[in-house]
């Protein structure tokens, strides 16, 4: 059913989250875009004025790992500012209220976990870009010294203990996807019996057939985004008013 307006979809979002016992919240770029962080596709999005760059050219090409360094520091204050929007704030409450054992989300932000829930219950199919680690030995390495000596000294790429290259923790085009991350995604998904999928646009795979997957294991389907997905015949509820008007009604403090 796709809700005739706001009223009507806030019933039918009471009345879903209400009846359920396990909600696994499925969100995407959507949800942090009142936070000021523009998503990827959309007009003015980050990839209609940048090209993004490939994993495996981020390894060969040192010029390609600066401009990278170069366009994370530039957006740095968006991500630094930012803070979590009504919807993360919802989802946060149903998280501390028990319904919400863990998120599964696409975004890079950190919002989920700015809001209260915990890292260890977020489930990041597409990394996070409020940190950075090597990609041999997989050490942390915080953003702030490496953009000091960046700047201070003439573009000086960071490099591992290990002589490892180091890269924000997010997935790039052509980098694998987190094994672990997706397994437990996926065990979430047969396990839930109600699904939120949050401001994605269900189209890059393999994260986008995690709804799919809850509604075939039995799980209620909600779509709250504003432009059409290719999976809204399959929703219980889809939901095309702005995230935060939706789910504002769920904030509990």
């Amino acid at each position: 059913m796709i809700a005739a307006d706001l009223e009507t979809a806030i019933d039918g979002l009471r009345d879903l989250i209400g009846s359920a016992q396990r909600i696994v919240p499925f969100t995407g770029a959507g949800i942090s875009t009142e936070c000021g962080i523009p998503d990827f596709r959309s007009p003015g999005g980050v990839w209609t004025k940048n090209r993004p760059i490939p994993f495996d050219e981020y390894l060969a090409s040192e010029e390609a790992r600066r401009e990278a360094w170069r366009r994370r520091f530039n957006i740095e204050a968006t991500f630094a500012q930012a803070k979590p929007g009504r919807g993360h704030l919802a989802l946060a409450s149903l998280y501390r209220a028990g319904q919400v054992p863990a998120l599964v989300t696409q975004n890079i932000d950190n919002l989920h976990q700015a809001s209260g829930v915990a890292p260890q219950d977020v489930v990041e199919l597409h990394g996070n870009t409020t940190y950075a680690a090597c990609l041999d030995c997989g050490q942390r390495y915080e953003l702030e010294p490496i953009r000091a000596r960046f700047e201070s000294n003439d573009e000086e790429l960071p490099d591992c203990d290990c002589g490892g290259i180091i890269k924000t923790a997010t997935i790039s085009f052509g980098q694998s996807m987190p094994g672990d991350a997706m397994r437990r995604a996926q065990q979430l998904a047969t396990e839930c019996d109600l699904l939120l999928a949050v401001g994605s646009s269900l189209v890059v795979w393999p994260a986008a057939g995690i709804p799919l997957m809850a509604k075939r294991n039995g799980a209620r389907l909600v779509i709250i985004n504003r432009e059409p997905t290719e999976f809204d015949e399959f929703a219980d509820l889809v939901v095309r008013n702005d995230i935060g008007d939706a789910l504002a009604p769920f904030i509990r403090h």
